[in-house]
């Protein structure tokens, strides 16, 4: 029997087959209410003197305790505003002797968190293509019980009401995470205080008392109801100010032999979190931009070109296509606003732009896709590439390879739908996104477009270094029976997995030899960090990881996430990233 809790993305299909998910949310998600009990001797984080007066005070470990619990009741009642978006990612896993486990089988679930309801989902619906993709494994997937309720769920520590009255809370010791230090405490429920209460340790900032941390699980299995292990992380987007980013979940082991026997399949999974006021910060810049005029009554008797060709039109007027995309797809929460990682991609391309002697107008641009899937695709010539793809890059000359086969559709002209270009086009439901846009090259486009990325490679600084790019696409497509959610795209094209970069002739000449200890491709979460607010992203800066051993280059899994917090003490609608994420596996990125 699998064990999860929690409701799906495709809520719509769970309500036509009437399954009812199984998350013990009896309760409104308010109504804490907070205890004056005594605590035990082991919560006094300071000593008292033992004065009849102080005796008749509360000792400061209660008091601490008190603001713990009043804060996370004002937390649970906070994110009853907010709607982000919430993508949950998980990978079966099965034995392997060479590297330990590796992926076996995966789903994917994309939403909008519906907050004030509670924790309810509204999934973003898909073209018949994706349907698909996910259609094609719902019966398992229903077999097993994964529901995103319950993973979106994780984002709270109890969803009854977390207050002295149904637990014990006892303190250990302070610890910081990253620059934030904390103070740790073991959570157990109280006897009869009723299933779904949290089992674990909570790490709680010591200046407001923000829980921003919880590690365990939900307490009270059943026969038909079992509640998974999970480390849920909450990030300081604003002064006082922390929100749900980052959940990562674990459940059995391929070396536990009552998980075979239970013929339980073990997964990891991640959900994460972002889009909490990425509307809003656009609407204030855009409010806030100055427009200058010139003065009426001033002519230029200068002979200038002021006017536009049929050609020059064309193209504003497929500008203007790509920037309405772009902006709808940034309004939603889909893409990322332009900053540090699309300046890194945009360097590579100049670099395929000038050894290639290409002098393209308007410029190309570069966007990332906040998404996890593995794909690309183009905006006329804006090139977009998912979160996803980047973090399991292992080099730049990879990334050269991703963009060349871009650059080559921008090269040969394959262009955006230029009835995009009417603003009444845009006119949808933000759920129907994935139907409205459709943007996958035809196989015969893919294939000029791999002819050309070649020719483009081949003039470039990065010719000498073909092989890891071609290491990657070989290792991504011997894998790709076992991730096809993750390779199956949202929007655009997949990774063309089948493309030769260069024959094995050129790699037998080529003086270029394989490392030892090559990494093909990262595990995910590899290379960039999010701010769960704005959307705004950066890339990580870890430290090298030394020796890597065959178990610890994990290519394209789930692992966990450590994050290193910082404070922010700007408002929560400016700044970048406030928690920078590092692999606990030990892969370099």
């Amino acid at each position: 029997m699998s064990r999860f809790t929690a409701s799906s993305v495709l809520l719509s299909f769970l309500s036509r087959q009437r399954i009812v998910p199984f998350c013990p949310l009896r309760r409104s998600l308010g109504g804490i209410k907070r205890s004056l009990k005594a605590l035990p001797a082991a919560l006094v984080l300071s000593a008292m003197p033992l004065t009849a007066a102080a005796q008749q005070l509360t000792s400061p470990s209660e008091v601490v305790v008190d603001k713990i619990v009043a804060q996370e009741h004002a937390e649970v009642g906070l994110l009853r505003q907010y709607s982000p978006l919430v993508e949950t990612y998980i990978q079966h896993l099965r034995p392997d002797e060479q590297v330990g486990t590796v992926p076996n089988g995966d789903k994917y679930f994309l939403g909008r968190a519906e907050l004030a309801k509670g924790v309810e989902l509204e999934p973003l619906e898909h073209t018949v293509g994706l349907m698909h993709k996910v259609s094609g494994g719902i019966r398992e997937f229903f077999s097993t019980q994964f529901v995103p309720r319950g993973f979106l769920q994780m984002i709270y520590l109890d969803t009854n009401g977390f207050d002295r009255q149904h637990y014990k809370i006892e303190y250990l010791r302070r610890e910081f995470l990253g620059e934030v230090r904390c103070l740790v405490f073991d959570v157990d429920p109280l006897p009869y205080s009723g299933k779904g209460r949290f089992v674990g340790r909570i790490w709680v900032e010591d200046q407001d008392y923000h829980i921003v941390r919880f590690n365990g699980a939900y307490g009270g299995s059943s026969l038909i109801s079992n509640y998974f292990n999970f480390d849920s992380w909450r990030m300081n987007v604003g002064k006082n100010l922390w929100l749900p980013a980052f959940v990562y979940c674990e459940e059995g082991s391929v070396r536990d032999p009552k998980t075979k026997r239970l013929a339980f399949k073990p997964f990891r999974s991640q959900t994460r979190l972002w889009g909490y006021d990425v509307g809003h910060a656009q609407q204030e810049q855009e409010l806030t931009k100055l427009l200058v005029e010139s003065s009426p009554g001033i002519s230029d008797k200068t002979e200038t070109a002021t006017d536009y060709s049929p050609l020059q039109s064309q193209r504003l007027w497929n500008r203007q296509a790509e920037d309405n995309v772009v902006e709808r797809l940034e309004r939603q929460g889909l893409l990322a606003p332009h900053g540090e990682v699309d300046k890194v991609l945009e360097a590579v391309i100049n670099n395929l732009e000038v050894t290639n002697n290409l002098d393209i107008q308007p410029e190309v641009r570069c966007r990332i896709m906040m998404t996890t899937t593995l794909e690309s695709f183009t905006l006329g010539r804006t090139i977009v590439l998912s979160r996803g793809l980047v973090d399991v890059l292992p080099d730049e000359t990879s990334l050269a390879a991703i963009l060349a086969h871009e650059l080559g559709h921008v090269v040969l002209g394959h262009g955006l739908d230029t009835q995009l270009g009417f603003y009444d086009s845009l006119r949808y439901d933000d759920k129907e996104i994935f139907r409205h846009f459709d943007v996958a090259r035809p196989p015969w486009e893919e294939q000029a477009a791999n002819q050309k990325g070649i020719e483009l490679l081949r003039n470039s600084p990065y010719k000498e270094h073909y092989r890891t790019a071609q290491l990657f696409l070989e290792a991504l497509k011997n894998r790709s029976k076992d991730i096809p959610n993750l390779i199956s795209p949202n929007l655009g094209d997949r990774v063309p997995t089948s493309w030769t970069i260069a024959s094995e002739d050129y790699f037998t000449e080529s003086d270029e030899k394989p490392s030892a200890n090559v990494i093909v491709a990262l595990a995910l979460g590899g290379r960039i960090a999010i701010d769960p607010w704005n959307d705004q992203l950066r890339m990580l800066k870890s430290k090298p990881a030394g020796i890597v051993a065959e178990s610890e280059k994990m290519p394209f899994q789930i692992t966990p996430l450590v994050f290193y917090l910082m404070r922010k003490t700007d408002n929560a609608s400016s700044g970048s990233a406030s928690g920078v994420a590092k692999l606990a596996g030990g892969t370099k990125p």
